[in-house]
């Protein structure tokens, strides 16, 4: 089956609103202390981009990837760190920056992992939220859009590998 993007959900002037609002509520936390933001890859990086450019506090970045894996049996299955970040986590504040938090098990698996790593504060940061989808409670502290139960691409979201690029989000059509 061939999937295409469909209609615009989330479009380009949307997507930049919702991003200075997160950065205006991260820059207001932090104020001068410095965060390190951690993004998920391979969704956040697009967003995690544009949003490091709109923080004004002191900023270093790195990368993690992890995937959540069910067989249908288990709510959540398990997750796998499939990179490390580079940076130390110790006395950190860490800031995950995720592009969608789904059913909340990889992100719920990120946030006790900096916290047994000894970070200081542990804080989730996600463009998109789909609380229909949610099996584990999470709170994302700064949040751009929650969204129905509909597959998005775009921004860095993708299908297979396919429709990352484009500025902004669509729903997926089979």
């Amino acid at each position: 089956m061939s999937y295409t993007p469909g209609e615009v959900f989330i479009n380009e002037e949307q997507i930049k609103d919702a991003v200075n609002k997160i950065a205006v509520e991260i820059n207001n936390k932090y104020k001068n202390e410095e965060v390190l933001l951690v993004g998920i890859l391979k969704g956040s990086f697009v967003f995690m981009a544009d949003l490091i450019r709109k923080l004004t506090c002191p900023v270093k970045i790195d990368f993690m990837g992890a995937k959540s894996y069910g067989d249908g049996t288990i709510s959540c299955g398990r997750v796998n760190v499939t990179k490390e970040c580079d940076m130390p986590i110790r006395n950190q504040h860490v800031l995950i920056v995720e592009d969608i938090v789904d059913s909340g098990c990889t992100t719920s698996f990120l946030k006790k992992y900096f916290e047994d790593k000894g970070a200081k504060s542990v804080r989730l940061c996600a463009l998109l939220s789909k609380p229909s989808r949610r099996k584990v409670d999470v709170n994302i502290d700064f949040l751009g859009f929650n969204i129905p139960d509909e597959f998005m691409v775009g921004y860095g979201l993708d299908y297979a590998e396919n429709f990352r690029n484009f500025n902004q989000m669509h729903i997926l059509n089979p």
